[in-house]
């Protein structure tokens, strides 16, 4: 629970920035996966709910946004 407080606690651009970076890095995995370099194949599945809890985040600044 602690990591999606610290999410929460991000500005708008420096959650862009990590998501550009995140899913760079699930791509790169998805690489090493398909080349069987990959060893800790739980990787790919905690690198997309990083993903999914930032994109949550952005989802609920726009709504509350557009709410006021």
């Amino acid at each position: 629970m602690a990591e999606i407080d610290d999410i929460r606690n991000m500005n708008d651009q420096d959650l862009e920035e990590n998501l550009d970076s995140i899913q760079k890095d699930l791509m790169n995995l998805r690489f090493r996966t398909a080349t069987m370099q990959l060893t800790d194949t739980n990787a790919v599945k905690r690198t997309q709910r990083k993903i999914a809890r930032i994109m949550t985040v952005i989802r609920e600044r726009e709504i509350s946004e557009s709410s006021l």
